[in-house]
């Protein structure tokens, strides 16, 4: 599929496993792989971020196969799910830093276009979530108030 905004077909990244199942060697209950999720949680980290620390650390490759749910779907039965979707809050932070960049530098163009850019995908993807029920119908983006939005 093609990207957004160029015509380029990306083909790198990692691929998933093709096989469904469990794998043998995992010796983690669901249980305690939700126990590990809440945890990273409370530490800070988004949904993603926490994937990757169970891959990388603990061996579990796919939560939704050990647990037969979603990251995302944990946290929010656990009440620890963040308000707004992790690639929501991404691409806000990226208009941030854009935005900073650009108090600097007035005349990049090139900035200037990745700040439209970026803010057309939080328009879009603000009008998904707003339909799919994951947002408030009268949420709005504020760049002026998205400041907070930087680490």
């Amino acid at each position: 599929m093609a990207r957004k905004y160029s015509r380029k077909h990306g083909k790198s990244g990692s691929k998933r496993p093709i096989k469904k199942s469990l794998p043998v060697w995992l010796s983690y209950k669901p249980h305690e792989a939700e126990l590990l999720i809440v945890k990273l949680a409370k530490e800070g980290k988004n949904s993603s971020e926490i994937g990757i620390v169970l891959r990388d650390t603990y061996g579990i490759s796919d939560v939704r196969i050990l647990c037969k749910k979603k990251i995302s779907q944990i946290l929010e039965e656990k009440k620890i799910a963040p308000e707004l979707p992790d690639d929501l809050t991404a691409l806000i932070r990226n208009s941030v830093a854009i935005r900073k960049h650009l108090e600097a530098n007035h005349k990049d163009q090139t900035a200037k276009r990745g700040l439209t850019l970026t803010e057309s995908k939080i328009k879009a993807l603000t009008k998904h979530y707003k339909k799919t029920g994951k947002l408030a119908s009268e949420w709005k983006f504020d760049p002026e108030r998205a400041g907070f939005f930087t680490k």
